[in-house]
């Protein structure tokens, strides 16, 4: 069996893991919620008013608009945040993006040498040396 054959086994194998399937659901229920949709395009329309003012020309910018807009785009941030679907599917993302992760670092150490079936599927915690110039920052 080819690695592109096994790379579809472990794709339907995501596609049978329990959040995967809480993800599509997650998603579906987001896509369907027209108040949510509402909230989103909202959202959108703040953002690119305030994109838009901010890109002009320093002495054409008007500051209170964009003090205004940016209260604005943060309350409907709020607003997006706070719905249900939206939290349910936050959630299902979270859960979905660190199976991709756990994946990719198996991917990673197996490519780099490593055992597949010992290698970890978390990648190695960074300690500190001290140096704050070579920080990717603290935990």
């Amino acid at each position: 069996m080819s690695v592109i054959e096994k790379a579809r086994e472990l794709g339907k194998a995501v596609q049978a893991d329990a959040r995967y399937k809480e993800y599509i659901r997650a998603k579906e229920l987001n896509d369907g919620d027209e108040e949510l949709q509402n909230l989103i395009g909202e959202f959108n329309l703040i953002r690119q008013n305030l994109a838009m003012e901010s890109g002009k020309a320093e002495d054409e910018i008007d500051h209170e608009k964009v003090k205004d807009l940016t209260a604005k785009m943060h309350k409907a941030y709020e607003d997006v945040m706070s719905n249900e679907n939206m939290a349910a599917f936050t959630m299902a993302k979270q859960g979905m993006d660190k199976l991709m992760s756990e994946i990719n670092v198996i991917l990673t150490y197996c490519v780099e040498g490593e055992d597949p079936e010992t290698c970890p599927s978390e990648p190695p915690q960074a300690s500190c040396s001290g140096s704050c110039s070579t920080c990717g920052g603290c935990g």
